[in-house]
């Protein structure tokens, strides 16, 4: 492994590691015994009962690739890029379309849930609330709510677009004309 040398290195710190393309890669190679709830295996068991099955499910992370086909597929098939992405995970068993399809949705759920938290596609409930705290996501916000703006149109505001159209609506609520 290389090392990078920092000021602080040279002081007698810590020293940082770069990781090397191969061992960045090798993530995609892992898999994930993924337990599934005996719930969603037996839909007689009781409602509040989210008991572990000890049965599990082999996945794997998605890697760019399979996402990018995945999209490509299903375009906006919310339904066929859930059946894609447990195709494209499940190492054991594998599944068809067909057989994907036939599964409960509280499985596939389940499933696909799985798959995006091994692949690293979601965030904790903390990371959401930092997000939407954030104050250009608070702006972009204000912005559609009082403008009746889509997204794509807050999106390609200029930062300078973005602050005078802030204050023209701050100026507007203290009732001073621009």
């Amino acid at each position: 492994m290389r090392r990078v040398r920092t000021a602080l290195d040279l002081k007698g710190a810590y020293v940082k590691t770069l990781l090397s393309a191969e061992e960045l890669m090798a993530g995609s190679e892992l898999t994930f015994d993924v337990e599934v709830p005996a719930h969603l295996l037996n839909p007689q068991a009781a409602d509040g009962d989210h008991a572990p099955s000890g049965r599990c499910v082999r996945l794997r992370p998605l890697t760019v690739r399979d996402i990018q086909l995945i999209a490509k597929a299903a375009r906006d098939d919310d339904v066929l890029t859930s059946i894609l992405m447990i195709q494209r995970a499940a190492v054991e068993p594998a599944f068809k379309q067909q057989e994907v399809a036939q599964m409960s949705g509280g499985l596939v759920r389940f499933l696909v849930e799985s798959i995006n938290h091994i692949s690293g596609l979601t965030s904790s409930e903390d990371e959401l609330r930092d997000m939407t705290q954030a104050p250009l996501v608070q702006a972009f916000f204000i912005l559609a709510r009082d403008f009746h703006w889509t997204p794509e149109q807050v999106r390609t505001l200029t930062v300078g677009q973005l602050l005078g159209y802030l204050e023209l609506l701050q100026s507007g609520r203290q009732g001073v004309a621009p």
